[in-house]
């Protein structure tokens, strides 16, 4: 008799494997111990295409086999899963070990059984998170096609509320985290997240940005700022490089109109916020757009730009905090030309080390601005003691020690986070680790990181460089002085990394001059 899609499907020979190529095949993992229900499976499958990809099988003869492979291959989108095979539970309990202990809550599981009165269908769906139950006797090829249409739509659609979410994640921190140097790179991935898993696109987009520009941006030059998939390690290189001639035409298309460009998998993107920084957004998928799916760009990249201006101006106003902070600090070396690059070097030396210690970028930039501020208060001590050729009296001295109480006065009160790190430095970085420094004689680590860092720092230039009141010291000189004060003056542990990479210092020494050992 001839087959139909209404009869049983009948036993038959093995078929291979279909053609992986073109779009990225869905994975289906059949779960029998029977090898003849693996073969007729195969050849009702082998012509499916579903939501436009094909499929590829895997397959298990044992419920124990069944959750190794899902450990292996944890994008496998729908399991067929029998119920009796090595014990009369072993399919349940295979779905207990994928669900519970490998925790994977986006397959979407089918249980086949032959014997429906070993398990209650109700118990098993409720219990199991089971996407469908079927009696062998159920399942033609039609309703079979059903189950696969059903299953791997889901399954699409947990992964695409998943990625959302990742995507939303990520923008929430960057929201949360603004003053942070890198923040408006970290949200612009979040907002890349997030347009993909909208639209179920393949992760295959870059975010472009090109910030500065006021004439005609056609005329400037786009830079990958953030990218995902293939474009992933992109990000900095110049658009041009990265994407093909056709997709470049594109976003260049985009940027003239200002405005969208929407091909048939493809679009690019374009919008600006009010403080002038521009920025294009393209993407591939592996399926057409949709006049919805444009739609909904349209809103989120509008709704994108308002954060947009909040994190560009927030990252403006600590670009002028960090060069009022260095301006300022300039001037109060101008006042003597043998500190000529003295506050540039310490901040050098302070953010070598803090590299080397292993503070993250954000305490590294906070600790270069706030060293540059170390000797803030010296712009109220006269002329006359700053410039003295000779040995400062005891009264002399006293005042020059003012200079530390000063500068922290002038800091206090202040919310900027690099303004409160600078306050940290100005007010310790004269104290030493055995106590004996001033103005509050603190020990160890009652000071802040950031002060016995730049403590470290300015000695190390006073001693290597030429004042009024002495010639600069050999280099050795210096190394034997520190290890002296190793302990006493400096925290070791900042001694024996700062003597270890020596060579560093002096190179930035040596980068930064001054009129100091000519």
């Amino acid at each position: 008799m001839e087959q139909t899609d209404n009869d049983l499907m009948r036993f038959a020979n093995g078929s291979p494997e279909p053609d992986t190529a073109g779009p990225e095949p869905w994975k289906i993992l059949v779960v029998d111990d029977e090898d003849e229900v693996h073969k007729v499976t195969r050849l009702a499958l082998e012509s499916f295409t579903v939501l436009g990809r094909p499929l590829k099988i895997h397959d298990a003869y044992t419920g124990r086999e069944s959750v190794e492979i899902m450990e292996r291959e944890t994008d496998i989108a729908l399991v067929l899963m029998d119920v009796v095979m090595e014990t009369e539970h072993a399919g349940l309990e295979a779905v207990q070990e994928i669900r519970h202990r490998l925790g994977n809550r986006f397959v979407r599981i089918v249980l086949r059984t032959g014997q429906p009165g070993q398990a209650p269908e109700l118990e098993v769906v409720r219990k199991f998170d089971i996407n469908d139950y079927k009696e062998k006797t159920e399942l033609t090829t039609t309703k079979l096609y059903t189950v696969l249409q059903t299953g791997l739509s889901l399954y699409r659609e947990l992964v695409a509320m998943d990625r959302n979410r990742l995507g939303l994640e990520q923008v929430i921190e960057a929201s949360a985290s603004i003053f942070k140097t890198h923040s408006l790179v970290q949200f612009q991935r979040g907002v890349l997240e997030q347009i993909t898993a909208l639209l179920y696109a393949r992760r295959d987009a870059v975010l472009i940005g090109a910030n500065g520009f006021a004439a005609d941006l056609s005329c400037g030059q786009l830079h990958v700022a953030a990218g995902t998939g293939v474009y992933q390690a992109s990000e900095g290189a110049l658009a041009e490089s990265v994407l093909d001639a056709e997709a470049m035409a594109q976003v260049q298309r985009a940027v003239r109109s200002r405005s969208f460009e929407i091909g048939e998998r493809q679009f690019a993107a374009y919008f600006a916020t009010r403080l002038h920084t521009e920025h294009v957004v393209y993407l591939s998928s592996d399926s057409n757009f949709s006049p919805a799916d444009a739609r909904l760009i349209e809103l989120f990249c509008r709704n994108v730009s308002i954060a947009y201006e909040n994190l560009t101006l927030n990252q403006d106003l600590l670009d002028s905090q960090r060069q009022l902070i260095i301006l300022l600090s300039t001037g109060i070396e101008e006042r003597s030309k043998l500190l000529r690059n003295h506050v540039r070097r310490v901040s050098e030396y302070a953010k070598r080390l803090g590299r080397l210690l292993g503070l993250s970028g954000e305490e590294v930039e906070a600790l270069g601005v706030a060293a540059a501020m170390h000797d803030l208060g010296k712009i109220g001590i006269p002329d006359a003691i700053l410039d003295k050729p000779g040995k400062l009296d005891a009264a002399e001295r006293a005042i020059m020690e003012t200079h530390v109480l000063r500068g922290q006065r002038m800091l206090e009160g202040q919310k900027g986070h690099l303004l409160k790190a600078a306050e940290l430095v100005v007010g310790g970085h004269h104290e030493r680790w055995d106590g004996r420094g001033y103005p509050r004689g603190l020990s160890g680590t009652d000071t802040h990181l950031f002060a016995r860092i730049t403590g470290l720092a300015d000695v190390f230039d006073a001693l290597s460089s030429r004042r009024v009141y002495k010639e600069p010291w050999p280099w050795e000189d210096i190394a034997d002085y520190l290890r002296a004060e190793r302990g006493r003056q400096f925290e070791p542990r900042l001694v024996d990394v700062f003597l270890d990479h020596y060579t560093d210092f002096l190179a930035i020494h040596q980068s930064l001059p001054g009129d100091d050992r000519e």
